[in-house]
């Protein structure tokens, strides 16, 4: 790995005084100062020189104080440099491993494998888990047909692979005739038969508003239909959460009103579900340290993300655990993953 502009300016005793700040902070929840740091480095170093050294990191963006206290915490970037750079990942030990092997029941149905990968990762972590449920490949679409319904409603329906039909009903701006309907609908099947429900909404939204300037009403028909009709496959109720409770005992997600926003993001799942998302097409585990998230609720936290699928249809979903920014990466980087690889293979499985 080559090293950032900050490694780059810092020497390996800089370096090895910053990862054993970060590894005491973790394992503590507590401020580090320089006294402590300077006998967990077990270097001969006096307290003044390990207070310079942390100057330094602190000017560098990688450890801030707290109000509350003279000692230093890392900051994101810092926990970024730890993690890229400086993070020894361990072995799984080994009876979490015989937990998660014997916790996946190969008889076991798809929806129930899902529902044990979740509840697995958040037992073994102590963390909360998230699994999104399978998307399977194969939903391609092959027709779809609009419906006005009373007020501004519209009957969407939408058959896929080779003859499955679904049926949502969506709510529209305005109220929209038989013939724009129609014409709306004639208009998708002509770009869209074929294609992945996966990826559909995206497309059709870039496709489409790249055109929104010379659009006619039919167009703009389109556009709001694609918009809605689509959303459910990439934002309906396929996010399982496990173990919020467990958060509650890190004295950094103690402040209730965080908590309560926290939770009420687990409950809503949609933005869990973009961020899921961004994983989809990853290669391997995935870290997202606080802000790097995108979304503010998850500021104090940290989303380990993996991509789990089969031989046959590839990636077809996505599990994780959040937890506090200070949590053991070493051991829940190997956890997450290797409950993706159990879960993967349990359903290759015929069921």
């Amino acid at each position: 790995m080559n090293p950032s502009p900050v490694t780059a300016k810092l020497d390996d005793r800089a370096l090895y005084l910053f990862k054993t700040l970060v590894e005491r902070y973790i394992r503590d929840g507590q401020p580090v100062g320089s006294r402590t740091l300077s006998r967990d480095s077990r270097l001969e170093l006096s307290a003044a020189t390990v207070r310079n050294v942390m100057a330094d990191l602190e000017e560098s963006g990688l450890l801030h104080s707290p109000h509350t206290s003279a000692g230093r915490v890392p900051t994101v970037q810092g926990y970024r440099l730890f993690v890229d750079s400086l993070l020894t990942v361990e072995r799984l030990d080994t009876l979490a491993a015989a937990r998660l092997r014997e916790g996946f029941d190969s008889d076991a149905s798809a929806e129930s494998l899902v529902e044990s990968a979740s509840e697995l990762l958040s037992e073994v972590s102590r963390l909360a888990s998230v699994v999104m449920l399978p998307r399977h490949e194969q939903n391609t679409l092959r027709h779809v047909e609009f419906l006005p319904l009373s007020g501004n409603r519209v009957l969407v329906i939408l058959v896929v692979n080779h003859s499955e039909v679904q049926n949502r009903i969506i709510h529209t701006a305005r109220k929209y005739s038989r013939q724009e309907l129609d014409q709306a609908a004639n208009y998708l099947n002509g770009l869209c038969i074929g294609r992945n429900l996966m990826d559909l909404r995206e497309y059709l939204i870039e496709e489409l508003s790249a055109t929104r300037k010379s659009m006619n009403s039919m167009m703009a028909a389109a556009v709001e239909m694609a918009d809605k009709a689509f959303v459910a496959e990439t934002e309906g109720d396929d996010v399982l959460v496990s173990g919020q409770t467990n958060l509650m005992g890190y004295g950094d997600l103690a402040d209730m009103d965080k908590l309560r926003q926290l939770f009420e993001a687990f409950r809503e799942k949609r933005d869990l579900l973009h961020l899921l998302d961004q994983s989809l097409r990853a290669q391997g585990v995935q870290i997202f340290i606080g802000s790097e998230s995108g979304y503010d609720v998850l500021d104090s936290c940290s989303v380990v993300t993996s991509p789990y699928g089969t031989p046959d249809e590839g990636v077809v979903g996505v599990l994780g655990v959040i937890g506090p920014t200070r949590m053991a990466y070493e051991r829940v980087i190997p956890l997450v993953d290797m409950t993706a690889r159990l879960l993967g293979a349990a359903l290759k499985q015929p069921h």
